[in-house]
């Protein structure tokens, strides 16, 4: 037979599991906004990872031009080295012209000739310096798209920082359980991304 003291003692356990479960639900009422704390950080997550991609392909790009760059900046000067031969020897030639050219009787078809090897090396050099000025406009171009990536992946970089301190401040909101911690995530993670777009849109390519 259950003694009195039994059933006070069973009516005190119930009315303490029935406190501590209306105290559970109400945490968790109160708490419930850490969920969009969560679902708010996946979002900056996922971001966050974009522009690391994009910023690594910038990088990617600037390095890429910068070679390219270098090669074409190679070609122009051995274009311009060539230059520097055919001059030497068009000069030997134009020296050998004067002596034929002065030399009593002249030679005319020896003077014919030299003058047709002087003026195969001014065509010669003409094609060397387009050649070598293409060359070089390359290499500008290729610079030029270069700084421009450079540009684009610090730009990014920002970007990505921002993001970092986003995922930090969520972390730290979830930790703690303080909503202003949640709002500075947002405001972070919402300049990182206006600065994502103003790189990937605004930004001249």
């Amino acid at each position: 037979m259950i003694q009195m003291s039994d059933l006070d003692e069973l009516k005190s356990l119930v009315a303490e599991l029935r406190a501590e479960h209306l105290a559970q639900k109400e945490k968790e009422k109160r708490e419930r906004w850490t969920k969009y704390v969560s679902l708010t950080m996946v979002v900056v997550a996922v971001l966050a990872a974009i522009a690391t991609l994009k910023g690594g392909g910038f990088s990617t790009r600037s390095l890429k031009e910068m070679n390219e760059a270098t090669f074409n900046q190679t070609q122009a000067s051995d274009q311009w080295s060539f230059f520097e031969a055919k001059s030497i020897k068009q000069n030997l030639y134009q020296i050998e012209l004067e002596r034929l050219t002065n030399t009593p009787p002249p030679d005319a078809a020896a003077v014919a000739k030299m003058k047709a090897k002087v003026d195969k090396y001014d065509k010669d050099k003409a094609d060397i310096t387009a050649l070598a000025k293409q060359f070089e406009a390359a290499r500008d171009a290729a610079r030029d798209h270069a700084a421009v990536s450079a540009e684009h992946s610090k730009g990014m970089g920002l970007s990505i920082t921002l993001f970092q301190v986003a995922i930090a401040m969520g972390a730290m909101c979830l930790i703690v359980k303080r909503k202003p911690l949640w709002i500075a995530a947002i405001i972070f993670g919402s300049l990182a991304a206006a600065q994502m777009l103003r790189v990937l849109y605004l930004m001249p390519m």
